[in-house]
């Protein structure tokens, strides 16, 4: 696995740039809870070639950054970035809540600061 840091600002410019639908499959958009209100946020990919072959970009937010979408770029990552609002907390521009959570379920249970709605 090759993991690539790439700054906020910059994350789609590099994605589009790297990204190739006949030579590399998104698989997730992921997060990662780190210490101090910090979350890695994780853009992942394989090649079809070679599914061992796996790249991801990475970046570390901090709590009220806004992510930005990817989804005009590659549409099918607009249930992973839901996923991370949901689960994350994470605002990811122009995505929804509430795709994986009832109102009255746990927020943001993978943050370390889950609380109820």
């Amino acid at each position: 696995m090759r993991k690539i840091e790439v700054s906020l600002e910059n994350i789609r410019e590099k994605i589009k740039e790297f990204y190739s639908e006949k030579e590399w499959h998104f698989i997730t958009l992921n997060g990662v809870a780190l210490e101090d209100e910090k979350i890695e946020i994780q853009w992942m990919f394989s090649k079809y070639e070679s599914l061992d072959e796996i790249v991801v970009f990475f970046t570390v937010i901090n709590r009220g950054d806004v992510v930005p979408s990817i989804a005009d770029i590659i549409p099918s990552a607009i249930i992973s970035q839901r996923e991370v609002v949901d689960m994350f907390g994470v605002e990811v521009d122009g995505s929804l809540k509430g795709l994986y959570l009832d109102a009255d379920s746990v927020q943001m249970p993978l943050s370390g600061c889950g609380a109820r709605a």
